[in-house]
């Protein structure tokens, strides 16, 4: 069976993106994305620092990966279009993960910019991936200003609290044509099985890399998950019931002599 991820017509071989914040160590980086066999890695351009080399995060990412700047620090549309421009003059690509946040206490996106910076950039031929609040009726302005895909968080950012808007991404994935990655919040390589086994197209995990003792290990765990549940979802898994069912017969081996 050919299980392929395609995103605005390329192919994605990985469906575990990772983000690059939070390291200790950004020499811990490239041994983290091999070991994950992630392909799409995202960078908040405020971390590119042309001027110090040992500062500029691109300095540490591997040359085959799809790189996909983020607007990490926008508070509007405008702001997150302008880091987007910036970011392609720069040469890092067309692929841009639109992040708009106004809410400093739990940094939730705000879906109303981002469909506004969608409209705008998906025009100028970015690939936009925009992160978002899991909402039908957002996701679905989304899709038609132009997204790509559609990231919705699973909690909080850098929360590590798994997927608790659930039902919500289930909702996303069920009605929007478009990959469905889940974003933010998964804090454990089992809730990215989770994630992949609702049919979510792939996830993006950081905080919980990042922070763990050993990252490489646990980059490689997330990969395995992710590739795991992902074949848990096309095998089908069997239906849940209320009441026990034996797997095998309980009578026809014992008898009375």
């Amino acid at each position: 069976m050919e299980d392929k991820l395609y995103i605005a017509g390329r192919q994605v071989d990985s469906r575990l993106f990772i983000g690059t914040g939070k390291f200790a160590d950004y020499n811990l980086i490239p041994a983290v994305i091999k070991a994950s066999k992630a392909q799409v890695v995202t960078v908040a351009l405020r971390r590119v620092d042309f001027g110090t080399p040992e500062e500029n995060m691109l300095k540490y990412l591997p040359p085959d990966i799809i790189l996909m700047p983020n607007t990490s620090g926008a508070r509007n549309a405008a702001e997150a279009i302008r880091i987007a421009r910036i970011a392609r003059e720069t040469g890092c690509g067309d692929w841009v993960k639109i992040e708009v946040i106004s809410d400093q206490k739990y940094l939730l996106p705000d879906n109303f910019e981002t469909v506004k910076a969608i409209e705008v950039l998906a025009k100028e031929g970015f690939v936009v991936l925009p992160y978002m609040s899991p909402d039908l009726m957002a996701a679905k302005r989304m899709a038609e200003a132009g997204a790509a895909a559609i990231m919705p968080l699973g909690s909080p950012i850098g929360t590590n609290r798994g997927i608790k808007t659930r039902e919500l991404i289930q909702i996303l994935i069920s009605e929007i044509n478009l990959p469905i990655i889940v974003d933010a919040g998964i804090g454990r390589p089992s809730e990215a099985a989770e994630a992949m086994e609702m049919g979510a197209a792939a996830v993006l995990v950081n905080t919980a890399i990042a922070t763990a003792e050993n990252p490489v290990l646990m980059a490689e765990a997330f990969g395995q998950a992710v590739e795991a549940g992902r074949k848990a979802y096309l095998s089908g898994p069997g239906s849940t019931q209320r009441v026990a069912e034996a797997s095998s017969p309980l009578t026809g081996f014992l008898r009375k002599e």
